[in-house]
């Protein structure tokens, strides 16, 4: 029993002191509390005090930035009254000065309007005194006035058509001789800046073999051999008693160059057989067709043109197996674009799309599928179809006047060619046709009337015409010269240029008896 009480009195001493323990952990608590608000406060009353001296120094701040923007607005405000005030004072000094002249031009056309009054009066006294003059003068002569302006006009005509043909003969001497200067300087700087290259053939190619032996072989039983080959390359071989050599013969220079590498191949490794031939005649086409392409990039990079379209570049390569007159088109080409950029060069034109023209002048003359368009038209085609610049384009067109010439580059590139051409050895050219240029000179010449002998000298560069001196004048013997030329040009197609000369010569023969 004391147990039990011993242990109620601990339970109710334990509740005592947990209950003391917890009214003064509440008063400290509070107490506590009231210390953190009393600061917390105070902060807060600081704090209040220091945003609104930072509010007072930014409200000052902005007054007077706002008063200076003000100021500054007053001041370009009056700047600008003042200048309209200058302006308006500038119109109204301009306004009197017009109303100044004014006055004066109206007294000035009053006065004109007075003479002119005079002048009238006058003139239509002047005209009455003309038409008796002119009456009296008919009645003198025994002629109207009509007849005898007519008679007047007639020969002021006369004289004034000698004076221009003097006139023209002399402005016409005096360009020739300053512009053949200044372009003989251009043309013969340009050649002797240019090699040339010679004519080379064009139809026939010669394989040299080592002993007589290999032709049986090469032709095969029963010629099966040769037939393949002719079959595979379209080329023409000739075996005949040329001693250690076959012909082989085609015009096309691309076919004729792969039959031969191909012998080369055969030859050298010794099987001779149609399917063999085959396989080499495929080979070597291949490569021919790599080379043409590595040919064309070789030639861009030397002449420095640079984004030609990759099908332009293949017809460049295949220039080097075409040949014009005998002369090799690549090399002609490749010429062609030196002159032209050395002549657009002297002339201050763009070098670079002169060079590109020149190389491209005779791109038509490589495709085979259109062979009837002029080369000339079917570059041009080329050219625009692969995007090429507008003033080249007109030069590969206009180089043989098939198309009107909208570029500086047109001449020049025409020129160039002819300078191309012309080279001596440059070109081949057959008698019949070196004939028929000299027949069709003196035959021109021929047609015209009063021409009594034409002769065409020094292989067709210079046309000598003698006229009769009863029939034609000196200046018809002028305006003959000048025509000739013009109709030749036109006419007909030929190297360089032609002189024309035209002689009169008028003989007194009288016999003392």
């Amino acid at each position: 029993m004391e147990f039990y009480l011993v242990i109620i009195i601990a339970m109710v001493a334990l509740g005592v002191g947990a209950g003391l323990m917890w009214v003064l952990n509440n008063t400290l608590l509070k107490n506590r509390s009231t210390e953190i608000i009393k600061e917390a406060e105070n902060k807060a009353e600081i704090l209040k005090k220091d945003k609104l001296l930072e509010a007072k120094e930014r409200f000052l701040q902005l007054k007077a930035e706002h008063e200076k923007e003000i100021t500054a607005r007053n001041q370009q405000i009056l700047k600008e009254e003042n200048k309209i005030k200058q302006q308006e004072q500038s119109l109204k000094q301009k306004l009197e000065n017009a109303q100044r002249k004014d006055s004066e031009l109206e007294s000035i056309k009053q006065s004109l309007q007075k003479q002119m009054d005079i002048v009238a009066a006058k003139k239509e006294e002047a005209e009455k005194a003309l038409h008796n003059q002119v009456k009296q003068l008919e009645k003198i002569a025994g002629l109207t006035a009509e007849e005898a302006r007519k008679q007047l006009v007639e020969a002021l005509q006369e004289e004034a058509r000698t004076e221009a043909l003097a006139k023209i003969k002399d402005i016409t001497d005096e360009a020739k001789m300053v512009a053949t200067k200044e372009a003989k300087k251009i043309v013969l700087s340009t050649i002797q800046r240019t090699a040339a290259e010679q004519a080379i053939e064009n139809s026939v190619s010669v394989f040299n073999i080592e002993s007589d032996e290999l032709k049986g072989r090469i032709i095969g039983r029963e010629g099966r051999n040769i037939r393949a080959l002719e079959a595979a390359t379209g080329v023409e071989f000739i075996v005949d008693d040329t001693p250690e050599a076959i012909i082989l013969s085609c015009f096309d220079p691309i076919r004729r160059e792969i039959a031969r590498l191909a012998m080369h191949r055969l030859v050298t490794d010794g099987r001779i057989h149609p399917a063999r031939i085959e396989e080499v005649v495929a080979k070597t086409k291949k490569q021919i067709e790599e080379e043409v392409v590595e040919i064309g990039e070789r030639t861009c990079i030397d002449l420095g043109i640079h984004g030609l379209h990759p099908e332009l570049i293949r017809m460049v390569g295949r220039m080097r197996y075409r040949s014009s007159y005998g002369q090799n088109l690549l090399q002609h080409s490749r010429e062609v674009a030196n002159l032209c950029a050395t002549m657009a060069a002297e002339l201050g034109l763009n070098v670079k799309l002169a060079k590109r023209a020149g190389l491209l002048h005779d791109i038509g003359k490589v495709p085979d599928d259109d062979p009837e368009t002029p080369h000339a038209l079917l570059g041009m085609k080329l050219a625009e179809k692969y995007k090429e610049h507008p003033e080249v384009v007109n030069a590969i067109g206009a180089h043989h006047d098939e198309i009107e010439m909208t570029s500086m580059l047109s001449p020049i590139i025409q020129a160039c060619d002819a300078i191309s051409g012309s080279r001596p050895g440059a070109r081949r050219e057959d008698s019949e046709n070196y004939m028929k240029r000299l027949k069709d000179l003196e035959s021109i010449a021929l047609s015209y009337q009063g021409v009594e002998k034409a002769y065409a000298i020094q292989a067709g560069r210079e046309l000598r015409v003698v006229v009769e001196s009863d029939k034609v004048t000196d200046d018809q013997a002028d305006l003959l010269s000048i025509d000739l030329s013009q109709r030749i040009q036109k006419e007909m197609t030929y190297p360089g240029q032609i002189k024309i000369t035209v002689i009169r010569e008028k003989r007194a023969v009288n016999f003392a008896k």
